[in-house]
């Protein structure tokens, strides 16, 4: 399969039966694919950034601090290997795994893929009313849009 049918697969997966608003929603999800694919170098794996953009929030039971969700994505994911992610290599999955399961719990790994991922995220943190922390980000990437947020938001419209 090839990875842009797998995106649009996920992205389908991660819609259907979604009962949340849009606040952690499809609206979400794609400005977390775009911000990453915005912080992505060379080192950073995109396939894993742009799934985990649309998995992450997945199985969250509402809106507010559920601060078990990235956990519950991570126990879910398995599910998914054999079927939808089965084209995924296994560094791959663990990779998206990880991201997903600390993404509400740790400030940085070290690994640039799934420190990017937490950075897509929260670079989006302004929809909530939060504005991103620098000292917060886990990239040097991340850091830099979160201290020239005018510059980010116009490199996020190109």
């Amino acid at each position: 399969m090839k990875r842009n049918s797998l995106i649009e697969n996920v992205k389908q997966f991660a819609i259907d039966g979604w009962k949340l608003d849009k606040c952690h929603g499809l609206p979400h999800w794609e400005r977390v694919e775009r911000n990453g694919l915005l912080l992505a170098t060379n080192d950073v794996n995109t396939t894993v950034v742009r799934l985990f953009a649309y998995l992450h929030d997945k199985w969250r039971v509402d809106n507010l601090e559920d601060l078990e969700h990235g956990k519950r994505a991570a126990e879910h994911l398995p599910e998914l290997r054999n079927t939808l992610l089965v084209d995924l290599a296994d560094d791959e999955f663990e990779l998206l795994r990880k991201a997903c399961e600390l993404h509400t719990i740790c400030h940085r790994t070290g690994d640039i893929t799934i420190d990017t991922c937490f950075d897509a995220d929260r670079l989006d943190l302004m929809r909530v009313g939060i504005t991103p922390d620098p000292e917060r980000m886990a990239t040097e990437r991340g850091a830099y849009y979160a201290r020239n947020l005018n510059e980010f938001c116009v490199a996020e419209r190109r």
